[in-house]
């Protein structure tokens, strides 16, 4: 009896642990997470411009670039790839 009590617990958190698994996937698939699709984009820089560094966020991505005229984060649109804003530091 006391086996067949462990083997109905085991089998319930195997059915939940894997309904968990599949929507968690299913969401991903979808498009749920900000990083879950992939494009390819040109930043559109001057030349001799180095990326030193990105971050994301849900509402975007920055990333740290190195130009001739000085150190700048672009702001880039996670879904599209687009450049949707530009943070310069005061002088």
């Amino acid at each position: 009896m006391r086996a067949l009590n462990i083997l109905v617990v085991v089998m319930g958190v195997l059915i939940v642990g894997g309904t968990l698994a599949l929507v968690v996937v299913l969401v991903q698939r979808v498009g749920g997470g900000a990083a879950t699709g992939r494009w390819d984009t040109a930043l559109e820089q001057p030349e001799g411009t180095r990326i030193l560094g990105v971050a994301s966020s849900e509402t975007g991505i920055g990333v740290l670039v190195a130009r001739p005229d000085g150190e700048r984060v672009l702001v880039v649109e996670p879904k599209g790839g687009r450049v949707v804003g530009e943070i310069r530091p005061g002088r």
